[in-house]
């Protein structure tokens, strides 16, 4: 069993109750009840599942076209209002692609066509409507910085079209957030109405701190410009993406700001994409910054998210660092870490037996759990995954 936080423990135990992990250890100090289901894992690897921090499941779905695909409102460049979860399909194919990539757990974001996308939002990977999966509804704010909304725009003949435009963009609605934050605390403070605005009080809680900043940048020098803006108004930054940051490991090390990185398997399909390399997350864990990985799904298939990590591993991670990039490290830099990334007392019985080692590519997942109960089971007799059913229930 491999508890992430924590030691390896040969031959562990973990116990269930009431979808949250209760206890975790080896055999002789886990005392189990006489009344437990028993799961026999022996021979197995038992893992956290797996946590994608940056997809976009649900709201961008295979094979629909433009019918389903919900991923970006680009008629405003400041859609802070815009949230995620309002175009989540929940029967959508990947997130039983998902289960069988032992990915249970996923932040499901805007696209990156505006500035400003709108806000992100947490849900296991199973359930029959938005309601079963959600458990954070608030989590960040998507931004974009670079080469996607300064096209989208630029092509309407409107601002912004450069990335002077996009920043400035960003830095006129911050400023209009923290003018309208000062307001509320006035008219509170007087007793008297106030009228509600939807973007800028969502924006006002990044400036709280009480949602992340997720911004979607490439190039190192966007990279910079994502840490500037931040320090300029004191939000909670995480670069997505991320893809030169290996050129500038030392700055986002030195400024504690972490990386959710990928996808790895895309070709340089844009110039932000030149420097791209699977080298990137080791450069990156190697200097101190805490690096997650994701598929950006279905930019990458999002049953393949382990296998970017263990290519990132031939590439110079460290394994261990891998499995962090895969569970702690995307729960931890988005605030989720009481609840997923680790096999551990309190926290979402979210569980996956693997046949082997997940970072060997021959091993697969054979049972996920998600709050205790088994979603999925491979069923070695047909080699095919089985799914257990979520638009029927007696």
């Amino acid at each position: 069993m491999v508890p992430i936080d924590g030691e390896p423990i040969e031959g562990g135990t973990v116990l269930i109750s009431d979808g949250r992990i209760v206890a975790v250890g080896s055999e002789a100090d886990v005392e189990v009840p006489e009344d437990a289901e028993l799961v026999d894992a022996a021979g197995s690897w038992v893992l956290p599942g797996f946590v994608d921090a940056h997809v976009h499941l649900g709201v961008h779905e295979e094979g629909e076209g433009w019918s389903g695909n919900d991923t970006n409102e680009m008629t405003d460049p400041n859609g802070a209002r815009f949230r995620a979860i309002d175009g989540i399909d929940p029967f959508e194919v990947g997130f039983d692609d998902a289960l069988s990539g032992g990915v249970t757990s996923v932040v499901i974001k805007p696209g990156s066509g505006n500035p400003i996308g709108g806000q992100t939002v947490a849900v296991k990977t199973w359930g029959r409507t938005a309601l079963d999966m959600v458990f954070a509804e608030q989590v960040s704010v998507k931004s974009a910085l670079g080469e996607n909304p300064k096209r989208v725009y630029g092509e309407k003949k409107q601002t912004p079209s450069t990335r002077l435009g996009v920043a400035a963009i960003i830095r006129e609605a911050f400023t209009n957030a923290r003018n309208y934050a000062a307001q509320r605390e006035h008219a509170q403070s007087e007793g008297k109405p106030f009228d509600v605005d939807l973007t800028l009080d969502t924006l006002a809680k990044v400036l709280d701190g009480e949602l992340y900043w997720d911004q979607h940048t490439h190039r190192a020098d966007d990279i910079v410009t994502a840490m500037r803006l931040a320090r300029e108004f004191g939000y909670k930054l995480v670069v997505n993406h991320g893809t030169e940051g290996h050129l500038i490991a030392d700055v986002l090390a030195e400024q504690g700001v972490p990386v959710i990185l990928g996808p790895l398997f895309t070709t340089r399909s844009k110039v932000e994409l030149r420097n791209r390399t699977l080298r990137s997350a080791g450069i990156l864990h190697r200097a101190g910054v805490k690096v997650a990985i994701t598929t950006d799904h279905p930019v990458v298939p999002i049953n393949f998210l382990v296998y970017q990590a263990a290519l990132a591993v031939k590439e110079g991670l460290e394994p261990d660092a891998a499995l962090r990039a895969l569970t702690v490290n995307p729960a931890s830099m988005l605030g989720l870490d009481d609840r997923i990334g680790a096999l551990k007392p309190g926290l979402d019985a979210d569980v996956v037996v693997w046949s082997g080692d997940p970072l060997d590519v021959m091993n697969r997942a054979l049972r996920v759990f998600v709050r205790g109960n088994e979603v999925y089971r491979f069923d070695e007799a047909s080699g095919e995954g089985v799914v257990t059913e979520r638009r029927y229930r007696e």
